[in-house]
């Protein structure tokens, strides 16, 4: 699969696109005011221990208090290793090739921290929603090949190096370099890569943590020690694979900084590195602001006519499969297969082009067949293996629903792109005209009896003054009349669907 990376960097903003053979797999958009803190390190400060719910609040200089959980508290002689397949800096899963203790019941969260200290943490997620930033102990600094994890013993290979005899000659490289107290994990990227190489990264790694060790020293709580690099070089570290033909860019400064980077850190990746000089901007070039424009449409169109709707929750995706226009050309039961398994491959898409994570329930249509479910489950599955980021299916249900669970770290691209909806309140909906007709007629009945013999203004969008005036026109001369007051009512243009006055007048 050729792929290609799209850069456009400006002094606000950096914007990356992930090309698969053309069309656009991932953007990610990174802005100055608001730049990613997965994967970098704090000192930080204890302002609220929480027994009820075996977490804490820790001020580590962001805007909101971040969420450390007593399950992410490291305990000397009781590690554990689950954390290692959601590590900061890496989409890889990780594969741990020595056997740990058993874990040991995890001491409550008022015994292991106390209001007021200072601890070293790590973001494991990013701010979503109403919650705040995710934290970790469990301290780990990514590398080009590997992963260093300072306080651990554990050397493992990531699960997507599937050769048994490549994963042995990783695993013997790391036990014989491992330093006493620095756990090590092999990067997919490592595969086919010679020990020297790796040497070289983890003396890289080395020096960099005695600098993160050295700001720990010398800092005073809230602050970071450790940043992790920008969106375009983390792009560069995590995605530029053998199957990167061509990084372009638009922005001189950082194609110097690209090539400096390349030759300094990945002399062994043959990349051609392009610096784009064009009247029309990059990204428009290249089709992809096209594609951004979409990402915050709910429906997907398939090429066979049918089509996908994909809500977003705080902590939950659903996806919806329709046939559409398709009506197929054989039988009902063909149709439903064509139309589920070409939506397989849209989801699996979308997923990742939008950041899409957490659970993902996909309502399939229907099918009869238990061959056909299976059929659609296994493209699913084999289209997700596509991805970086970790993602597991869960059997189809008889209903045709199928969960996914896919990891997230930050917000998904179209929550990074938007904010609620002013006009409805991120509800997604308004009343209707009528809806709002009514409203207003309930409210001059309720005021009425104390308003005998009175005026009563009515102010509303003139839509809904139009509905008052004409259909709703004989429920305003009963009102009058029965309860000895006068209504007038006036349009006003500034006002939303949803917004009236009723004003009585002494």
């Amino acid at each position: 699969m050729s792929k290609e990376i799209i850069v456009n960097s400006t002094l606000s903003e950096a914007r990356v696109a992930v090309l698969e053979n053309g069309n656009p797999a991932e953007i990610l958009i990174e802005r100055a005011h608001n730049k990613n803190v997965a994967g970098n390190i704090y000192k930080g400060r204890v302002i609220k221990v929480l027994p009820g719910i075996q977490s804490a609040f820790v001020d580590i200089g962001l805007s909101k208090a971040a969420f450390l959980p007593a399950a992410d508290v490291y305990v000397e002689n009781g590690e554990r290793v689950s954390f290692l397949e959601a590590m900061d800096g890496m989409q890889d899963e990780a594969e741990v090739d020595t056997i740990a203790p058993e874990p040991k019941e995890i001491p409550p969260i008022e015994q292991l921290i106390k209001e007021g200290q200072e601890i070293v943490v790590q973001v494991a997620k990013e701010s979503i929603g109403q919650k705040g930033a995710r934290l970790t102990t469990h301290l780990t600094v990514p590398g080009r090949y590997i992963v260093l994890m300072p306080g651990y013993e554990h050397v493992g290979v990531s699960r997507k190096i599937e050769e048994e005899e490549e994963r042995e000659r990783l695993r013997l490289i790391l036990k014989d370099i491992k330093k006493e107290g620095m756990g090590l994990i092999a990067r997919t990227v490592s595969a086919g890569h010679d020990r020297e190489e790796i040497v070289a990264d983890l003396d890289y790694l080395e020096r960099l943590w005695s600098k993160i060790m050295d700001n720990m020293a010398a800092s005073k709580a809230p602050c970071m020690v450790y940043e992790d690099h920008g969106l375009i070089f983390r792009i560069l570290r995590d995605t530029a694979t053998a199957d990167v033909s061509r990084i372009i860019i638009d922005n001189k400064a950082d194609y110097l900084k690209i090539k400096s980077f390349l030759r300094e850190y990945m002399p062994d990746m043959n990349i051609e590195v392009t610096l784009y000089n064009n009247d029309i901007p990059i990204f428009d070039y290249y089709n992809i602001e096209i594609e951004i424009g979409r990402i915050l449409d709910k429906k997907v169109w398939l090429k066979s006519g049918g089509y996908i709707v994909i809500d977003q929750a705080e902590a939950l995706t659903v996806i919806d499969v329709n046939t559409g226009k398709f009506v197929g050309k054989r039988n009902f039961e063909d149709t439903i297969l064509k139309t589920n398994l070409e939506a397989s491959k849209e989801i699996a898409w979308q997923l990742r082009l939008r950041n899409i994570g957490g659970i993902i329930i996909v309502d399939f249509i229907d099918m009869a067949k238990e061959e056909n479910r299976q059929k659609v489950l296994k493209t699913m599955d084999l289209e997700l293996k596509n991805d970086r980021a970790k993602a597991s299916v869960v059997n189809i249900s008889p209903l045709g629903l199928v969960e996914i669970t896919r990891k997230r770290v930050q917000e998904s691209l179209s929550r990074s792109l938007s904010e609620p909806c002013p006009y409805c309140e991120g509800r997604g909906i308004v009343k209707s005209k009528l809806t709002v007709c009514y409203d207003i007629l309930r409210e001059v009945r309720r005021i009425a009896p104390f308003f005998r013999d009175k005026k009563v203004y009515i102010e509303a969008h003139p839509d809904v003054v139009d509905l008052l005036l004409d259909d709703e026109k004989e429920s305003l001369d009963e009102i009058e009349l029965m309860m000895s007051i006068e209504v007038e009512v006036m349009p006003n243009e500034t006002f939303h669907i949803h917004d009236y006055e009723v004003t009585p007048m002494d």
